[in-house]
């Protein structure tokens, strides 16, 4: 099966490839991500999965626009669903490009995550399959989030320190500081 995969970043990639046959699947990566900010870590994720995917030998489609401006307004009326909106948007431009692409399934790196809403992300992409016409790819890799990140780790892959959005980082240094 040739299949489109939508990828945060690089370490989430690693635990994603654990859970996927990849003799029996071709990927390909597909880096959409307006929610990440700022503008270097961006840039830093972007670069280190450009590295990564030739050291796995997986290609790699990246819509390189920085989209701070698209990801504020998509959430600026509801930040406790910051999340939901942001699951939304990647996961229906990845149906969307995997359909205009004739890949013949879907899928996301966000499964990988033990932090992120699973069953929303699911449900979401479900949805966009129906609409769009072509298959979800369903994987549950969530046991392999700590040994991909790990294994990323000790290859020199950049680790990002908070899931993406400006609040994200926020709520990463509030926590710390609040823990003391």
């Amino acid at each position: 099966m040739n299949i489109l995969l939508h990828v945060c970043c690089a370490p989430c990639l690693n635990g994603t490839l654990k859970a996927i046959n990849q003799e029996a699947h071709k990927i390909t990566a597909y880096f959409y991500n307006p929610n990440i900010h700022p503008y270097q870590e961006f840039k830093s994720r972007l670069n280190a999965l450009k590295e990564y995917v030739k050291v796995k030998n997986i290609d790699l489609i990246s819509d390189e626009a920085y989209g701070l401006r698209k990801f504020v307004n998509m959430v600026k009326d509801d930040l406790s669903n910051r999340c939901s909106k942001c699951y939304t948007d990647r996961i229906y431009e990845t149906a969307k490009k995997a359909k205009e692409l004739g890949y013949d399934a879907f899928s996301s790196t966000l499964l990988v995550s033990p932090y992120q809403m699973h069953d929303s992300i699911v449900e979401k992409a479900r949805e966009f399959a129906k609409e769009f016409g072509i298959e979800f790819f369903y994987i549950d890799p969530r046991q392999y989030f700590r040994e991909g990140n790990n294994e990323a780790r000790s290859m020199g892959v950049y680790m990002q320190k908070y899931c993406g959005c400006v609040f994200s980082e926020e709520e990463r240094y509030l926590k710390k500081k609040y823990k003391k």
